[in-house]
């Protein structure tokens, strides 16, 4: 897959990746049982290329307004070690990222679909939003993926950052 030259530039210099979760590592909808139970459905290959990057020594981390033990479970899976759930400020969760990485927000890209992504979108050094996102989001965007949330747009991100830093195919 061929990346723009500027944003290969800047993704070079990433050492940490947030992904908002529903809209990015899902498609966005919310499914329920009829006992109340929220399912998430992720991308396998999406999955992947997580592991590839986390196994590449790249900070990964979920910053989600919402909750759910869905999320839990596949961040375990990934091996994500930094999640947060309930994040009302997702700025906040950013700064306390920065202090556990030790990797400042230029150093930081994060990915985005919906209007709480935005002021992430301001501070870090690489604003990435899903095909499907909010229109506002895709323009505040740096980089605006081929493909939408929750259907390999996160696997394509992973593919950038690695490409980026010479450790794609071969980490």
């Amino acid at each position: 897959m061929a990346f723009p030259q500027d944003i290969l530039t800047r993704a070079a210099t990433i050492r940490l990746v947030t992904f908002d979760v529903d809209g990015v590592l899902t498609d966005g909808k919310l499914h329920y049982t009829s006992a109340g139970e929220e399912i998430k459905s992720f991308h396998a290959r999406d999955g992947a290329a997580i592991k590839l990057l986390v196994a590449s020594g790249i900070h990964v981390a979920l910053i989600s307004g919402r909750s759910s033990p869905a999320v839990s479970r596949r961040a375990n899976e990934l091996g994500i070690r930094h999640v947060y759930q309930n994040a009302g400020d997702k700025l906040a969760a950013l700064a306390d990222l920065s202090g556990k990485t030790g990797v400042e927000a230029a150093g930081t890209a994060h990915v985005g679909d919906d209007l709480p992504d935005l002021p992430l979108f301001g501070a870090v050094g690489l604003a990435i939003a899903v095909a499907d996102a909010q229109s506002a989001v895709r323009s505040a965007a740096d980089y605006v993926t081929r493909t939408p949330g929750g259907e390999g747009a996160a696997g394509e991100i992973c593919t950038l950052v690695l490409t980026a830093q010479d450790k794609w195919p071969h980490v």
